[in-house]
């Protein structure tokens, strides 16, 4: 890659660290000058949760090339696992901060262990049979997190598969002092709230600087190689299964911190938040955003996160006017006379930018 592209792309990705930036101390000086509506305020940490999930998504979609219907699955995967370690972790880790990028840690682990083992099938295929079947194991995912049953006492965690839906509360045998966390179908309550919207934008930073620097980076280059022509990639020695699969698990990995501090927002948590029309929403913010465009779905996720609520001045009509917005934003982001009038103004921009260069 030459110098000059290699500028070009920091330069990018700066200007998308200083929007994530700029945003955040935006956000934060009008909730704390109470600007801001107390629902609105409600919606700034789910929109990080969202952002960070589009994020990971449009590296599978966007620079893998591969479509999945199922990335909800790995968000309730980091959820759960989140609210169960930071339950348990209470008396042992009494800051609320730690508490947080701790349980962060072990959703995305937990989310990367799933995606692993379900990448082993499902990268088999592709195109879609492969986005069915990731619809599929998404909907398994959340199938199997409403049959548990979790607590927590002195003796450590104590689990129950609810199978036969016969089980309860009760046959997880705790003590007087003990906790249930998950209670199957019914999902987590009375889980004390540890997000904050600053959580929320160090991790949108950290997902922004992980998914930048890995598609910048050789891995990234043998990625977009597998993407855009298999056997070619596989002629030259890129093995497509392993470099598949490492985009995959670090999408799943970043969907599950995402799920984490999506968890910690919430009081009370069920496994139906994370169905297929969670994935077909962080689906849409991806594809308004621009495939492969990272700073288009930060962009896309965090408007039309808020989109709902700025709209409900109109009642019983925002949801209509809201999809109306999108599909203009869908037409218009896919018109080519139009692509094609903000290609020629961005390049006499850039062509005059050069020239004053050049004439210092």
């Amino acid at each position: 890659m030459s110098k000059l592209g290699i500028k070009k792309n920091t330069r990018s990705n700066a200007i998308t660290y200083l929007i994530v930036i700029v945003a955040f101390v935006l956000f934060t000086i009008l909730s704390n000058g109470g600007v801001l509506g107390r629902k609105t305020v409600g919606l700034l940490v789910p929109a990080c949760c969202y952002i960070v999930m589009a994020i990971s998504l449009n590296l599978t979609v966007g620079i893998l090339g591969e479509l999945s219907l199922g990335h909800a699955g790995f968000m309730s995967v980091g959820a759960f696992a989140g609210v169960v370690a930071s339950t348990g972790l209470s008396s042992t880790i009494t800051s609320a901060p730690l508490r947080l990028a701790v349980a962060m840690v072990i959703g995305a682990l937990f989310a990367a262990i799933a995606g692993f083992l379900i990448g082993i099938p499902v990268l088999r295929l592709r195109g879609d049979y492969l986005a069915i079947v990731t619809l599929a194991f998404g909907e398994i995912i959340k199938e199997i997190i409403s049959c548990l049953i979790v607590g927590t006492d002195e003796k450590g965690l104590h689990i129950v598969f609810n199978y036969n839906g016969a089980k309860t509360v009760d046959d997880l045998g705790l003590s007087a002092s003990g906790t249930a966390i998950i209670k199957g179908a019914q999902g987590a309550s009375g889980v004390s709230t540890y997000s904050t919207f600053l959580a929320g934008a160090i991790l949108v930073m950290v997902a922004l600087v992980i998914v930048l620097n890995l598609v910048r980076s050789r891995t990234g280059r043998a990625i977009i190689a597998v993407r855009d022509n298999k056997i070619a990639a596989e002629s030259v020695g890129i093995s497509v299964t392993q470099y598949r699969m490492i985009a995959f698990v670090v999408s799943a990995a970043l969907a599950g911190a995402a799920g984490a501090l999506f968890g910690g927002n919430f009081s009370q948590l069920s496994a139906t938040k994370f169905d297929f029309n969670t994935s077909i929403l962080i689906l849409v913010f991806v594809v308004l955003g621009g495939l492969g465009n990272m700073r288009g779905s930060v962009i896309a996720a965090a408007l039309l996160t808020v989109l709902p609520e700025l709209l409900r001045q109109f009642s019983d009509y925002r949801m209509l006017i809201y999809a109306i917005v999108l599909i203009l934003v869908m037409i218009f982001t896919n018109n080519p006379q139009l692509k094609a009038f903000f290609a020629r103004i961005k390049d006499r921009f850039t062509s005059k930018k050069e020239v004053a260069a050049d004439a210092q």
